[in-house]
């Protein structure tokens, strides 16, 4: 394993797409349920143990070697959104597309072959790990971080959120992306039916609305 390919994989700078996504923050606070950094901290803590653990089991399970075609059907039984499937989509081609540029790999290149229009970015990125040298904890770390920092981000730009109140919601929610984590990488190895479907239909509901906003910030 390299400790230098995570932090490259985990890099907001990796050009996968995620800076133009705000992971449903973009909505929430124009509902007013994100106002503040307190209210971005849970915000985050409950998306974090919710879609994201699904997302983290799915990203470890490609890290471990399971069949990519049935952890996509496996991700699209466990997002109910449209607008969210489309969104894992877009955004699994473009880290696929970065991962192959960065790692060349066989396993990557069949799977550019077998989802033309993206499998869901978190098989993505776990086949990602894989082609670094990565384990399934790795994988699952960087999708628990990922589905935190991205709203914490937007929050910024939304809210002109100090940056650094933003980055200290990060470090408080520290230990529950190390255990979900650890929870997602355990339930990887059970096997695709093993794998949870932890839910958090707000966020889906108001994936579909912010999905018809004529005009928004975010892509979602």
């Amino acid at each position: 394993m390299s400790r230098s390919a995570l932090l490259v994989l985990a890099d907001g700078r990796f050009p996968a797409g995620g800076h133009a996504h705000s992971g449903g923050a973009e909505p929430a606070v124009k509902a007013g349920r994100i106002r503040d950094a307190r209210d971005l901290e849970s915000f985050c803590r409950g998306r974090l143990h919710t879609s994201g653990l699904t997302a983290a089991a799915l990203a470890a399970a490609a890290a471990l070697g399971h069949d990519p075609a049935a952890l996509d059907e496996a991700a699209d039984a466990r997002t109910p959104s449209p607008a969210l499937r489309a969104t894992a989509r877009k955004l699994g081609r473009q880290m696929l597309r970065a991962a192959r540029a960065t790692w060349p790999s066989p396993e990557l290149d069949a799977l550019a072959r077998a989802f033309p229009r993206g499998a869901h970015q978190p098989v993505v990125l776990g086949l990602a790990a894989r082609a670094a040298g990565l384990g399934p904890e790795d994988a699952a770390h960087c999708v628990a971080y990922e589905t935190v920092s991205g709203p914490a981000t937007a929050a910024v730009r939304l809210l002109s959120l100090d940056p650094f109140q933003a980055t200290a919601v990060l470090a408080r929610l520290a230990p529950d992306m190390d255990q979900v984590a650890a929870r997602a990488a355990d339930a990887a190895r059970g096997g695709v039916d093993a794998l949870p479907a932890a839910s958090a239909p707000l966020l889906d509901i108001t994936a579909e609305q912010h999905a018809a906003w004529p005009v928004r910030l975010f892509a979602s």
